[in-house]
């Protein structure tokens, strides 16, 4: 089938978009979202070093790791809407376990739970239905609104997390008990888990398939369908630029803590800075969503991973200093500019790319499962080297990798630049 055929029927309209917007970011809430703005909270609420909370994420990862394998191919098969809205719905119910303050055995299987809520049902459907969306000359604005979208959601849950810590954080913020945090943050889990399973019934009554997505879904993925994906050049290049773009991802959890250990803020003044992050995504995801779209999506893609490279560095070499405010905000926003920009990015390369829309599922899959393999070992390495060397050596060394990292997704995404623009076939 051709890969464009979605131009040849109605455009679908923009808040099919929104949907997939909304659904994309809340299902991670729960999971990630709420560990990034409040992770010195969550650290001290349910008594975890930073290892451990790695460890969750690596238990997350490796029941991840197959179900993007196993999701892909039934995102080619089945709409998304009822994919999506189940996702949504079991991913909530994690959340009454989460307000518990389970074990930290408990909250592991809580997070492997969540491995397969959040990707074997969720992931390849949005994917797809955001290419499907984008048509044959909109990839860039398609995938850049959708992860700016998600920013701006992000960005909305975080805003809206610290309005009810604060208001149910008894007394002053800086000498409240660890009891009064925890019942605080515990409100926090339960309005975020009510608004996802409402975005869930938005999903399911809303985001209606046409006879475009109904032409794209295919009875049966055969060998042949692999292995005519695994000969195509992009695919393994989209399988190395996404696996260091997303380690970027995973490290910025790492900017509240800097700002609570490193900078000196309270819990609620760095949990800001977290949201301040989330409020960057959108704006990048936007713009170079337009951006790339008049131009190439790869040469977008190189320059945002030099981005990453530079803002790694700053904080790396050491010169992002508790007297330097400014300093540690510019450099926020250029690290967190080019990691956004090219998780923005990555999966708009597709047509570029030569990868057919009707097994984009399929080869979503394929991608992810090296892709997504941070999510087994970055949360774990960005612990341990905060563990081991405690206090300002310890971040270093975690940029040090992130830096690492963007110079190789960089080399990867300047050699696919390189073989778009000769117009050589992939």
């Amino acid at each position: 089938m051709n890969s464009d055929a979605q131009t040849q029927s109605k455009p679908l309209p923009f808040y099919y978009l929104l949907l997939l917007i909304l659904a994309g970011e809340a299902v991670f809430i729960l999971p990630f979202v709420l560990a990034r703005v409040f992770r010195p909270t969550v650290l001290e609420a349910f008594q975890l070093t930073n290892l451990e909370l790695g460890l969750c994420y690596s238990v997350y990862g490796l029941v991840a790791l197959p179900a993007y394998l196993l999701g892909g191919p039934l995102a080619d098969r089945f709409p998304p809407r009822k994919l999506i809205a189940v996702a949504l719905w079991a991913t909530a119910l994690g959340g009454l376990v989460y307000a518990s303050y389970p074990s930290l055995l408990t909250l592991k299987i809580l997070y492997g739970y969540w491995g397969l809520t959040t990707i074997f049902l969720f992931w390849a459907a949005m994917i797809k239905a955001t290419r499907v969306w984008g048509g044959a000359k909109s990839q860039g604005k398609a995938f850049g609104f959708l992860d700016g979208g998600r920013g701006l959601v992000g960005a909305g849950f975080g805003l809206l997390g610290v309005l009810i810590f604060s208001l149910f954080a008894a007394g002053d913020l800086e000498n409240i008990s660890i009891e009064e945090r925890k019942e605080a943050f515990k409100y926090v889990i339960w309005v975020s888990s009510s608004i996802v399973i409402l975005i869930g019934i938005l999903v399911w009554f809303f985001l209606k398939s046409d006879r475009n997505e109904k032409n794209l879904l295919i009875e049966r993925i055969s060998k042949k369908d692999i292995n005519a994906l695994l000969r195509i050049p992009s695919v393994w290049l989209l399988m190395v630029i996404i696996l260091c773009a997303y380690v970027g991802y995973k490290f910025t959890d790492i900017f509240s803590q800097y700002a609570n250990e490193i900078m000196g803020y309270n819990e609620v003044d760095s949990a800001k800075v977290g949201t301040f992050l989330l409020s960057i995504r959108p704006i990048t995801g936007v713009l170079i969503g337009f951006i790339a779209d008049r131009s190439r999506v790869t040469l977008w893609l190189v320059i945002s991973f030099a981005l990453s490279i530079v803002g790694a560095l700053l904080f790396a070499l050491g010169w992002v200093t508790p007297s330097g405010t400014a300093m540690f905000f510019l450099s926020v926003l250029i690290t967190a500019s080019g990691i956004y920009a090219a998780r923005a990015l990555y999966f708009a390369t597709m047509k570029e790319g030569r990868i057919p829309l009707v097994l984009t599922g399929t080869a979503v899959g394929l991608i992810s499962l090296v892709g997504y393999t941070p999510d087994i070992f970055a949360g774990a390495v960005m612990g341990y080297l905060l563990d081991q060397t405690p206090g300002l050596g310890g971040h270093q060394n975690v940029f040090w990798t992130l830096s690492c990292f963007s110079v190789v997704g960089g080399i990867a995404s300047f050699i696919f630049w390189r073989w778009s623009r000769k117009g050589q076939k992939m």
